[in-house]
């Protein structure tokens, strides 16, 4: 078993870094929190829903503003899983299990976690309803819920990951079955896909490309490997400084890029992909794959999509200078579940948490948040994590 740790690696090493960067950071030891769900209140100053990097980091924030015991998290998962990482654990640098902790020790201490599933916002009364039959109220609420997964919009999906010979690195469930398809290769199709929505993480979908091209050169199968990145968008990167720089790097690498075409059906058992010609909607191509990586389909949270907090398209309708909700004067959004005009990443979430800290600062003392455009350094797609930065900051 050959591991890719020494393989990217060459005169292009800082733009791969600048691709890489985000999966390599590793949260520093948290304290264990402290609070039980068994003690929940049903009314807190600031309820945050989602505990995601965007959540974890609010609360740590509003912990210091307001005080722990009166702010909570909803999230109905025992696990958090810093999902950078696992574009390497893809790429068999990384083990899965490195990728995740309890989510108890992650929320910071003294912030009660509500162990529950939120099923229905209320902004006009000031409360939300959790499955588990419990109506919670607040004075403040911080909605960070990130991004869906819909791998059934794609026919055969998900059932034909019980499949060989495809992966994803967007689930812990499926991430493991891209390495075990990168180790079973032999010859033919190695297709990567990108989906005709909204994605977190934008660059991932292409990173696992080139890590797998280097582990098949590292491995003596190139020769016998077709590179294929099928994406649904026009062009390989949306700034086009990086694009350039990508462009000459698929060039040397002989990679085989197709632009509009959409991965609509998997057919695991015969190991063919269908992709739709966007630009001649109704058309088809079917390819075989000897290996196939999918990035599923993405939208807001199912809860999100008809709620009043929501715009048309379903995301959280917040003010892209302030992060405060443009009809709720005391709803915030952040991360993935918002429409602000930024990268859905772990390093815009950074950012935003210090745009969103000031907003909410400046209106628990009355007075109007103040625009000062700094979400501007996030809208591009440079994913990097800055030095130094923890999912929780308490």
């Amino acid at each position: 078993m050959t591991s890719l740790a020494t393989v990217a690696s060459g005169p292009r090493t800082r733009l791969f870094a600048c691709f890489l960067r985000l999966g390599t950071q590793q949260v520093s030891p948290l304290q264990l929190h402290t609070g039980t769900n068994l003690a929940a209140k049903n009314h807190y100053e600031v309820l945050v829903l989602g505990g995601g990097s965007g959540g974890i980091t609010m609360a740590a924030r509003m912990k210091r503003r307001v005080g722990a015991e009166n702010v909570a998290i909803v999230e109905p998962s025992e696990r958090h899983f810093y999902q950078p990482i696992w574009t390497l654990v893809g790429a068999g640098i990384k083990q899965l299990s490195s990728s995740g902790r309890p989510t108890a020790s992650v929320i910071p201490s003294g912030v009660e976690w509500i162990k529950a599933r939120v099923v229905d916002l209320n902004p006009d009364k000031n409360c939300i309803h959790t499955d588990n039959g419990k109506e919670i109220s607040y004075r403040y609420l911080i909605i960070a819920l990130g991004i869906q997964l819909d791998y059934e919009k794609i026919k055969g999906l998900p059932e034909g990951f019980d499949h060989p010979k495809i992966g994803s690195n967007y689930s812990f469930r499926t991430v493991e079955k891209t390495w075990k398809a990168l180790q079973d290769f032999k010859e033919g199709n190695a297709i990567f896909t990108f989906p005709n929505t909204p994605v977190k993480c934008a660059g991932a979908p292409q990173k696992i490309m080139y890590l797998s091209e280097a582990y098949f050169r590292k491995t003596g199968r190139r020769s016998k490997a077709n590179i294929i990145f099928n994406t649904s968008l026009g062009a390989i990167f949306g700034v086009k400084k990086y694009a350039d720089a990508l462009q000459e790097i698929i060039r040397e690498r002989n990679l085989t890029i197709n632009y509009k075409q959409n991965l609509i059906e998997v057919r695991a058992d015969k190991q063919e992909a269908v992709f739709e010609n966007l630009d001649k909607p109704g058309e088809t191509q079917v390819i075989s794959y000897e290996m196939l990586h999918v990035t599923p389909p993405m939208s807001p949270p199912d809860v999100l999509k008809t709620s009043p907090v929501a715009d048309a398209a379903g995301w959280v309708d917040v003010d892209k200078d302030t992060l405060q909700h443009k009809r709720y004067p005391n709803v915030f959004g952040i991360g993935d579940c918002t429409n602000l005009p930024t990268s859905k990443t772990a390093a815009a979430v950074a950012a935003q948490s210090g745009v969103l800290d000031r907003t909410i600062s400046l209106i628990m003392k009355n007075q109007t948040p103040t625009k000062k455009g700094l979400l501007g350094r996030t809208s591009l797609s440079a994913e990097v994590v800055p030095s130094g930065y923890e999912l929780r900051m308490a």
